[in-house]
């Protein structure tokens, strides 16, 4: 049986290294490997070589993916509560976004400039504002999680990212490939595809 765990991941973290996957599917680097391998003996996923190499789907991958995820929904019964909560998932997604501007733009009388973090004043607002969506946010991480369980690694990786930013390390927020954005990123690419979306 695919590991729809670990093919899932992948198809929405996109070509990555072997790390990322491994704690976005909260497995061992070891078990995430051997995981992978087993899937590209299938021809569901590749794997490039190098300093800048790491694995992707292959389209066959992508395919596979689209119907496990399918057949999962489907088995689950879970369509409509998954459905109501994308709907409040894409309320927020605008407002993350222009957190997101914020975060690197700040305004300079009146024109806007890259923010160089050194306003602490301004960055602490937006800082707030951050965490003000993350409390909106849990609501939707819950609702999907009791639907589909595998939604449940999302709650945990915003709250990590937003933790470490509120703690000090504010690239966590916006600038890193963990950063809240990014796990946001991946949240809405798992709901498109979950519900059989295009982009």
């Amino acid at each position: 049986m695919t590991d729809l765990r670990v093919l899932h991941t992948l198809r929405c973290l996109g070509f990555t290294d072997l790390a990322r996957v491994a704690d976005a599917a909260a497995l061992s680097e070891a078990d995430t490997e051997s995981r992978l391998i087993d899937l590209a003996v299938d021809g569901l996923v590749t794997r490039t070589p190098g300093p800048f190499g790491g694995w992707g789907l292959t389209e066959a991958g992508k395919a596979e993916d689209a119907r496990l995820v399918a057949a999962e929904l489907t088995a689950a019964g879970t369509r409509e509560s998954v459905a109501g909560a994308f709907e409040r998932f894409l309320v927020l997604n605008p407002e993350l976004l222009d957190l997101c501007t914020a975060w690197h733009m700040r305004p300079a009388d009146g024109v806007a400039e890259l923010n160089d973090h050194t306003d602490a004043a301004y960055d602490s607002r937006v800082l707030a504002r951050f965490v003000d969506l993350d409390r909106r946010a849990a609501d939707v991480c819950t609702t999907l999680e009791t639907a589909l369980p595998r939604f449940a690694s999302y709650r945990r990786r915003l709250s990590a990212a937003l933790g470490r930013a509120t703690a000090g390390e504010l690239e966590h927020l916006a600038d890193t490939t963990t950063s809240y954005h990014n796990v946001w990123f991946q949240l809405h690419e798992d709901l498109l595809v979950t519900l059989g979306i295009p982009r």
